[in-house]
């Protein structure tokens, strides 16, 4: 099973041994990151990070609600990382992706609304094809 990892190392390595022998340049393309943060988003987690003391939002799914999945979140620091874990760094702040989460949540934007009624994170999620009223799960 590939990761998105091991993909883009596939990538990258296709790409600067494709070069002509004439010019031997090393090209890097930038890739996009699995999850977008907004700037509202990335200042709100800087601001709760700052709070805690922690270095990394985590961010997963788990089965519940009236739909099927949730989103989790929790602090993280480096030894919460694991091995497969994908790390989206924007804006200054760091989110970890849990593998499980990863196919779910790959294209997701993640913003931060705030206004009278409420204060919260919300997902505008491409591979959601069913959500509940409330915004709380989705499924896939």
């Amino acid at each position: 099973m590939f990761t998105t990892r091991m993909l883009r190392r596939a990538m990258t390595h296709a790409a600067a041994s494709s070069s002509s022998s004439t010019a031997r340049q090393s090209t890097i393309k930038s890739t996009k990151q699995v999850m977008e943060l907004t700037e509202a988003a990335a200042k709100r987690i800087h601001e709760l990070l700052g709070n805690k003391g922690a270095e990394y939002l985590k961010i997963g799914i788990r089965t519940r609600g009236c739909n099927g999945m949730t989103y989790t979140m929790n602090y993280a620091d480096e030894k919460d990382r694991g091995k497969f874990d994908e790390v989206v760094d924007q804006h200054g702040v760091k989110v970890i992706i849990e593998p499980n989460a990863l196919m779910s949540i790959i294209g997701t934007k993640m913003d931060f609304v705030s206004d009278n009624l409420r204060s919260e994170f919300t997902f505008e999620n491409p591979n959601a094809k069913a959500s509940c009223g409330c915004g709380e799960s989705f499924s896939v």
